[in-house]
């Protein structure tokens, strides 16, 4: 292939682990071959990564014959993907990289749609209003159970199985099963609903006369289960367009639409999501048969817990090319032979807590909402020394020569109010300022949820001999701050579409304008692992609440001496700040606002950090004005000292 020719292709980059010194495809990998041979995908020039010199000869029963593939080595990776964690795809500019299970996958079908629109297959890949897996894990629960928990746990179930006796199930399998059980609510779901009680009913009319008297009639109800089971089914591969199971089109008696919705019957689920085949299905099912595979002489007694799941890798297998990908991907389906009087559900009082319900039961077994104002929490902190305290700002009427910047770089330039304009250029003085303060030559600044690139394409233009990257999970944002950069002309500017935990690379400046709830603890934690200083303006401070990796309050001081529930009243009110309302209440939502970054101001400190919490100049810039200015004190994890940064680089 000429060089020519590669240019025309975006690069994937799939992991190769090594397994008793043999290379092996982590599931991840798996995941991505299974469906770019799904999808009969073409659009990519595939890299197989390797750590070590070994070759992919010895799995090529596992990689599609139709794929171009190439082996190479993790050094001789590009610098964007290096600092990021596989999958990932390099555009074909080598300016955005795609990374993360999840951004890459739908990236695929993106592609595959864009070759060949007419793949409605293809399409409901993503589900309904195109939103399957899209939300970020550290977001949505359901996403971080198929894209992280599963696979994760898979994983570590293969490693561990062949050199102990089998265990319990692991947790994210038997929370997956529950999920399969409970009913199903899709749009539109009542007229589905009444197509199913409009066959139950038929079919019992049916086997109404044959029924009486007769002693096997207690075997009708399964029958009934099959026809309404046959009617979701039926509907959930007419949505893939197959000709040979048609939509039924008999519209309902009016027995039947007099039928109020509580009492229709509930609609069980057919695959991962509801009715419908989507891209979580296709997450699942490399995991599901690699666990399956694993199982062996256990399968019984293992699969007798997992009636639901079972079902749904039976009902995968209907699915038009799903065989005929995983043939090509080396996965022999077939479902375990397990003794039907095995298969039931144990009961509630027997099965653990699953990771969903674990963590909605925090939340549900919560104390109650605290009655009143902030004013007891804040006292309640004045009386133990803790009160809100802001830096003078440093250079407070610093600005960037608005007027002689090119119009790519003005705020205006994203088509908004001239007012919000104005607002933005002032939000972008306070942050440019400090990270140009901080900034040496040959640094590198990560814009985190940069959205279109307001911040990140500023400092890349005012700091030319620094690598600038942003970093944002909204593709449409990130192509749009993309397309700005290129009509700059910067070369010092790179584009990664990610969560913020798939990017692994080193830098020395982390910068977040208004990074919403905990999205500010997100970045200061990825900013203090790689000991870089940070430049952060918090947002929605009423959308903290205890995550996966933090609880609040953070620092030890706060946790002393307020409970959970206080600190939740002190974000709440953090974000009574809009300048419609009075005056004194906006006072105490700015007094709020300093309380919360006071305490993760603390909370760095202990990681060997000087934090100052300053309010942007002129406050009128915005209602979240507070700006978080964090600077190592001890040398980095980069081999820099950090006590350097103090010192101005711009007069």
């Amino acid at each position: 292939m000429t060089h020519t020719e590669v240019k025309q292709h975006p690069s994937l980059y799939l992991e190769v682990c090594c397994q008793n010194e043999k290379p092996r495809l982590p599931l991840h990998t798996s995941i991505a071959l299974f469906l770019l041979s799904y999808c009969d995908c073409k659009s990519f020039r595939v890299f197989l990564v390797f750590t070590n010199p070994a070759t992919s000869q010895s799995l090529k029963s596992q990689i599609p014959e139709s794929l171009d593939v190439s082996d190479i080595q993790l050094k001789d990776l590009p610098h964007l993907v290096r600092g990021c964690r596989l999958p990932a795809v390099l555009d074909e500019t080598g300016m955005l990289c795609r990374a993360g299970l999840a951004v890459v996958l739908r990236h695929i079908i993106n592609k595959t749609l864009e070759a060949d629109p007419s793949r409605n297959d293809v399409l409901a890949l993503l589900g309904f209003k195109k939103t399957c897996l899209k939300a970020c894990a550290e977001v949505s629960k359901w996403t971080r159970l198929c894209e992280i928990g599963i696979p994760s746990a898979v994983e570590e179930h293969l490693k561990n199985s062949a050199n102990q006796y089998q265990q319990q199930l692991p947790l994210s399998i038997l929370t997956l099963e529950r999920r399969l059980a409970e009913p199903v609510k899709v749009h539109n779901d009542d007229k589905i609903r009444r197509q199913k009680l409009q066959e139950q009913r038929r079919n019992e009319k049916k086997s109404s006369p044959a029924g009486q008297g007769n002693p096997d009639s207690e075997s009708e109800p399964g029958q009934s289960a099959q026809v309404s089971e046959g009617l979701e089914l039926r509907t959930a591969l007419a949505k893939l367009s197959v000709d040979s199971v048609p939509t039924s089109t008999t519209r309902e008696n009016s027995e039947i639409r007099k039928v109020k919705t509580t009492d229709l019957p509930p609609l069980e689920h057919v695959f991962a999501e509801g009715l419908y085949f989507t891209l979580t299905d296709v997450v699942l099912l490399p995991c599901i048969y690699q666990y399956l595979c694993s199982l062996q002489a256990h399968a019984a007694k293992a699969l007798h817990q997992l009636p639901h799941l079972l079902r749904w890798y039976s009902r995968v297998q209907e699915v038009p090319g799903v065989l005929k990908a995983a043939e090509a991907c080396g996965m022999s389906l077939s479902v375990p032979q397990v003794p039907t009087s095995s298969l039931q559900v144990s009961s509630a009082e027997d099965e653990p807590t699953s990771l969903l319900e674990e963590e909605e039961g925090q939340e549900m077994t919560t104390e109650p909402p605290f009655v009143g104002g902030p004013r007891p929490t804040m006292t309640k902190l004045k009386e133990n020394g803790i009160e809100a305290v802001f830096t003078p700002h440093p250079c407070p009427d610093w600005t960037l020569p608005w007027d002689s910047l090119p119009g790519a770089i003005n705020p205006t330039e994203g088509k908004m109010s001239n007012i919000r304009a104005v607002r933005k250029r002032q939000q972008l003085n306070n942050l440019v300022a400090t990270v140009t303060e901080l900034a040496r030559p040959g640094y590198t600044v990560v814009d985190f949820c940069s959205g279109t690139g307001h911040v990140g394409i500023v400092l890349a233009h005012t700091l030319p001999d620094c690598q600038v990257i942003l970093i944002e999970n909204k593709e449409e944002s990130l192509v749009r701050a993309q397309s700005r950069s290129a009509e700059l002309g910067l070369k010092n500017i790179g584009f990664i579409q990610a969560n913020l935990d798939y990017f692994t690379g080193p830098f020395h400046i982390g910068v977040a304008l208004h990074a919403c709830g905990v999205a500010t603890d997100m970045v200061m934690e990825h900013c203090i692992q790689a000991g870089a200083a940070f430049v952060i303006s918090p947002c929605c401070y009423g959308f903290i609440q205890n995550a996966i990796k933090f609880t609040f309050p953070k620092s030890k001081r706060f946790q002393e001496t307020l409970a959970y529930k206080e600190h939740m009243i002190l974000c709440r009110f953090a974000d009574q700040t809009a300048v419609q309302l009075p005056p004194e209440r906006r006072l105490i939502g700015k007094q709020c606002m300093g309380l919360v970054d006071l305490d993760r101001s603390w909370a760095a400190e202990t990681h060997g950090y000087s934090v100052q919490v300053m309010t942007m100049e002129p406050e009128s810039c915005s209602p979240k004005n507070n700006m978080l200015v964090g600077r190592p004190v001890q040398k980095n994890g980069l081999g820099v000292d950090a006590s350097q940064l103090e010192a101005p680089v711009h007069n």
